[in-house]
């Protein structure tokens, strides 16, 4: 019914969607700079795989999400058609090379990782998977806490500053005599 509380609702969906692409790209170069450091990982050129090392002679393919329940069944469907396309290609020109495909989620559990063509890697699973480090899953979150504490004081100040200037903003567009004039918003949003 107020301004403000509809301004904040819309600029918190905004930001929450910006903040999961911004979290899972932070985290898909993490991911990539560990194992670029312990086995020599890196970016692949294939659709749909963010990674790709060797390991004891297997050759690993990664689909990196953020978190276990990243997708509906359209988006895991062209997952394991991304793993199989890409396996089917480096198996062209070794048909011996053994291929692993892994779904390596940053956070999360998963209790049964074996899902038939690949592997779904969870949380400490998956850290330690890429690092051979089974304690590194809780060790970069220090670190991680600390630079979000840094980020988080200015993002209030600027949080409020916004919020503010957007409610002045809405209430001279959409609102008369303090209240929000529904038809106009609607018409504003919705008309051709």
């Amino acid at each position: 019914m107020t301004a403000q509380d509809l301004v904040k609702v819309l600029l918190d969906a905004h930001l929450s969607s910006q903040e999961e692409s911004i979290f899972g790209d932070f985290l898909e170069g993490l991911v990539r700079y560990i194992c670029g450091a312990v086995y020599g990982g890196t970016k692949s050129s294939a659709e749909g795989i963010d990674l790709e090392f060797s390991k004891d002679s297997i050759n690993y393919i990664i689909s990196i999400k953020s978190g276990p329940n990243w997708g509906n069944s359209r988006q895991i469907k062209k997952m394991k058609d991304d793993f199989l396309k890409t396996i089917r290609i480096l198996k062209t020109n070794n048909p011996r090379m053994h291929v692993v495909a892994v779904n390596g989620c940053c956070y999360g559990k998963d209790n049964k990782p074996e899902k038939g063509n690949y592997q779904k890697l969870c949380g400490q699973r998956f850290w330690e998977f890429i690092s051979g480090d089974e304690t590194l899953y809780t060790g970069i979150i220090e670190p991680l806490g600390h630079k979000a504490k840094q980020r988080n004081d200015r993002f209030t100040e600027s949080y409020a500053q916004i919020i503010n200037k957007f409610t002045h903003q809405f209430m001279n567009d959409f609102c008369v005599d303090g209240k929000i004039n529904w038809e106009k918003l609607v018409r504003f949003n919705s008309c051709k």
